[in-house]
């Protein structure tokens, strides 16, 4: 058996390098597990620090590390925030001229470059493979796991490149995967699709205490908008929409009402979307209007609210987006803004994007537990966690049906 990794030793990189006294609930376990050269699947709720589990290993490994991510700002976010630490890291992306691709993989060949962030269609490139069967890769981390998986609320096929791309390494590096959202089913397809065998699966819990989750059945979405805000003045929130168009709607209709709102979606230019999320990030824009294109991997810990103007098609979908409330530790809102039409959008959405039919189905029976969360009288929070394989209490005594319960006269009547 693989010998314990000295606990103390562990808080002593912890505080030399992130200047953290104490690891968070699930960290150090996920840390052991991969010194000790198991491959393990981590399910962490978004805020939980999944970063440092595979940062602070690979600081204590020789070689390169290959942190695999679906997104560009995702990845240049991380390596520049590690370089700011001292760390050396980069990424590449397509926009790169070859002189820049040939820099980064040049430095990190000569161990010049401790993290590399790529994109998961970059492992089917016959140069990258050339270069990554010389390189010195001793970990590879897969970041958005749940991408992995054809269960998952952001399937990306080219994820499945992953096992392929290990096979051709003179030196089976350690693997691990890491994600905020998965069901078990996506957990086990994570694992199956990854063929990470023998594979410790850490489950911290998906249990966010301090944010309040609400849904509101809108016949006037705006009004109940305006209403929300107006008693959130001040505050840093994310609105979500379902499609483009809803997107410039409702930030036409902030703007009019003299809230300081930026948008964002894919139809926006590259330089317009990292523009306004700069200035979200950084505070000097408290409103950001956005689709599913906006929000994963945002570092941003203050976010007071995340209000869903539209329903999302699946619960997974809405438990990452709301989760990006409250990354403080700090009371903060969710609030789902719900009206039928929601389901006709979203069964479009479905119809539209899905040609396979075994796919089509499973993403309605999703969609059918969104409904039902939408509409449940039940704790909000009791739903969501036993979607994703917990168990839940009855009552949360923090959310819109279970301030409404414990108020209701029937409840005083029986004294309960």
């Amino acid at each position: 058996m693989a010998r314990q990794i000295d606990s103390a030793f562990l808080h002593r990189a912890l505080r030399h390098y992130y200047g953290y006294d104490s690891f968070r609930p699930g960290q150090e376990k996920i840390i052991q597990e991969i010194l000790q050269g198991r491959p393990v699947l981590a399910v962490l709720p978004t805020g939980a620090g999944k970063s440092v589990c595979f940062q602070l290993p690979s600081l204590l490994l020789k070689g390169v590390t290959l942190v695999i991510s679906p997104l560009i700002s995702l990845m240049k976010d991380q390596a520049e925030a590690l370089t700011a630490r001292g760390i050396p890291a980069a990424y590449l992306d397509s926009s790169m001229t070859g002189n820049e691709y040939g820099k980064v993989l040049h430095a990190a060949l000569n161990k010049q470059c401790k993290f590399l962030y790529v994109a998961p269609e970059r492992l089917a490139n016959p140069q990258f493979v050339a270069f990554a069967q010389r390189a010195y890769i001793t970990m590879v981390a897969v970041d958005e796991a749940h991408c992995v998986s054809q269960w998952g609320h952001s399937f990306r096929k080219d994820y499945y490149n992953i096992p392929q791309f290990l096979q051709c390494l003179p030196v089976r590096p350690l693997l691990a995967a890491f994600t905020a959202t998965a069901t078990p089913l996506v957990r086990r397809d994570i694992c199956s699709r990854l063929e990470m065998l023998g594979t410790e699966v850490v489950v911290t819990g998906f249990d966010r205490p301090n944010l309040h989750f609400a849904v509101e059945r809108a016949q006037d979405k705006d009004r109940s908008l305006l209403n929300f805000l107006n008693k959130h003045e001040g505050q840093c929130g994310i609105i979500y929409c379902a499609t483009r168009q809803k997107v410039e709607l409702v930030t036409k209709l902030l703007l009019r009402q003299g809230h300081l709102a930026l948008r964002y979606h894919a139809g926006l230019t590259p330089g317009e979307r990292r523009e306004n999320q700069n200035l979200f990030v950084s505070g000097q824009a408290p409103l950001i209007v956005a689709t599913n294109a906006f929000g994963m991997g945002i570092d941003k810990a203050d976010v007071r609210f995340v209000v869903h103007y539209n329903m999302p098609k699946d619960i997974e979908s809405y438990y990452q987006e709301a989760g990006r409330a409250g990354r403080d530790g700090l009371p903060s809102e969710c609030l789902l803004l719900y009206d039928r039409a929601d389901i006709a959008v979203n069964t479009y959405l479905i119809g539209h994007e899905q040609p396979d039919l075994a796919w089509k189905e499973h993403e309605l029976q999703l969609l059918e537990k969104m409904i039902f969360y939408c509409n449940t009288s039940g704790c909000l929070r009791k739903v969501l966690l036993e979607y994703f394989g917990e168990q839940a209490p009855l009552r949360c005594d923090n959310c819109g049906n279970c301030d409404v319960n414990k108020n209701a006269s029937w409840r005083r009547f029986l004294h309960i």
